[in-house]
């Protein structure tokens, strides 16, 4: 007897789990944000909750965006000659805005930065062949890297984004960089109270992204 009121609620359980399903395809999905960058965006040196892609999640929950998924596709060490290879994969996820947090480590290592625009602007154009907004997060170099490379390397991210008509952050780690309580002890990643004010640099370039 049993069984038999379980068949019976069954096509009633399968109606109401197919109009729930329907009901979310025509609301539709929130939207997804790949931060694709280095150790910054992968969030070295903190638990992964801490990290910044993790952090924007939640704001973005709490800011009128409670279906938005932020993917982490940081990877420490990254330079911009990944950019092109590794967007192509992640846009696997079809996301809706790219946050692209690469070139730091170009010029930390003093490379050619015609090579690092290159890379850059070939990642942000298959983006946007594949309708996807690009947020370019620009970086800036420690004085000691010579006046001349440290203004070049710094230029080289508005520039691009005015070039290629995406969105800026001007400089993610503003107000983050160089103070030691916002660092951990290298002076170059921020720790959790540092990602906590990254966030306030990428919201403000973000949402406009997400409304339009």
């Amino acid at each position: 007897m049993e069984l038999l009121r379980i068949r019976r609620r069954a096509p009633l359980a399968f109606a109401l789990a197919l109009a729930c399903a329907l009901a979310i395809g025509a609301s539709g999905e929130g939207p997804v944000i790949l931060c694709l960058g280095n150790s910054l965006t992968e969030g070295y040196g903190v638990s992964p909750e801490q990290s910044f892609p993790s952090l924007l999640e939640e704001r973005l929950h709490g800011s009128g965006y409670p279906g938005a998924r932020v993917i982490n596709a940081g990877i420490s060490g990254s330079t911009s000659a990944s950019a092109v290879s590794r967007l192509q994969w992640q846009l696997r996820a079809r996301p809706d805005v790219v946050l692209l947090e690469l070139g730091a480590n170009d010029g930390l290592r003093g490379l050619d930065l015609a090579a690092t625009r290159k890379n850059l602007e070939r990642a942000i154009e298959i983006a946007k062949g594949a309708g996807v907004r690009v947020l370019l997060a620009g970086m800036k170099l420690p004085p000691n890297y010579g006046s001349d490379y440290t203004r070049q390397f710094e230029a080289l991210f508005p520039d691009l984004a005015k070039a290629q008509g995406v969105a800026l952050i001007p400089f993610l780690l503003d107000g983050v960089a160089a103070k030691p309580e916002l660092n951990l002890a290298d002076g170059i990643h921020p720790n959790a109270q540092g990602y906590q004010r990254v966030i306030e640099n990428v919201l403000p370039a973000l949402l406009p992204l997400l409304r339009g």
